[in-house]
């Protein structure tokens, strides 16, 4: 495996007119890790996705994919990359050895034997018109055509959202099989926030067009904690979010390994909670929008 990141950006920023759809995004996720990015509607997320695999060029700054530079639409940089949209695209009117063979003929390497594989052992017909299989079944055509393309970064847009619980649990089964069987990064949005604990590693947070938080989630959930105690007015350079009842303040702190204040009570802190307090914080309407 590479020592590149996955994916690197730097002040990485996408302007359409006057308005920023994403603002000073400098990440950079390690090889072989599974990505979570996780924002609202409209934060900026397909934005970022959409310059990861070189269907945007950014307005500022840069993106990287293991070195090269997606926007240059290069075939050595696109091989490297696969790419499966929110509504998993696909011609209805083919079968699915249609859809292999035009997967085929498209990239420069595609190993279709293993995605024959993976629909057999899903029980998919590779006789089946596309646009007769439930949605479940679609996206896993859809998931084995692009590892088919063998991509050493899998990028994947809200790629669970239509999906009932049974068909996402096969989804994530798949998923996780092609990335413990080789060499592959992933990168995927999700509102589901309860189920990224399970299959990723790695955890992006976007708002407002910015990135608010990132990295491992280990480490991050390691480096918050709540605080409960008498109700004060706290320095807000040091909390992350501040809820008060009549008696009591609840704090949201980043500074896990600081010392408890006396009549104070620590408890770590879950994903959900951690990631719903960095998206209910305020927009930074410092330089937020700049004429054209």
């Amino acid at each position: 495996m590479t020592n590149q990141p996955a994916l690197r950006t730097r002040d990485a920023g996408k302007r359409y007119r006057k308005a920023w759809a994403l603002r000073d995004c400098t990440l950079e996720l390690p090889p072989g890790s599974v990505t979570a990015l996780v924002g609202p509607n409209g934060a900026g997320k397909t934005t970022l996705l959409r310059l990861s695999v070189g269907l945007l060029a950014p307005t500022a700054g840069s993106v990287e994919v293991f070195g090269e530079s997606p926007a240059a639409n290069s075939v050595q940089a696109l091989a490297r990359i696969g790419f499966l949209a929110q509504d998993h695209p696909l011609y209805r009117q083919f079968t699915v050895a249609d859809l292999l063979r035009f997967g085929r003929s498209c990239n420069v390497r595609f190993d279709r034997d293993l995605a024959v594989r993976r629909l057999t052992q899903l029980g998919i017909a590779l006789d089946a018109r596309a646009g007769a299989l439930s949605g479940g079944q679609q996206s896993q055509v859809a998931l084995a055509l692009a590892l088919a393309k063998r991509p050493q970064l899998l990028v994947l847009d809200e790629p669970m959202s239509s999906l009932d619980p049974l068909a996402r649990q096969e989804f994530q089964q798949t998923l996780m099989s092609a990335v413990a069987d080789g060499d592959l990064s992933v990168l995927f949005s999700s509102h589901a926030v309860h189920e990224l604990e399970r299959v990723c590693d790695h955890l992006v947070v976007i708002n407002h067009g910015r990135v608010v938080l990132s990295g491992d989630i280990e480490s991050l959930l390691a480096e918050h904690r709540l605080l409960v105690g008498p109700r004060v007015e706290p320095d807000p350079r040091s909390v992350v979010e501040v809820k008060h009842s009549d008696r009591h303040t609840t704090l949201l702190v980043r500074q896990a390994a600081a010392p408890i204040m006396p009549g104070w009570q620590a408890s770590p802190v879950g994903l959900e909670e951690l990631v719903l307090a960095y998206l209910r914080r305020p927009a930074d309407t410092e330089d937020e929008e700049e004429a054209a």
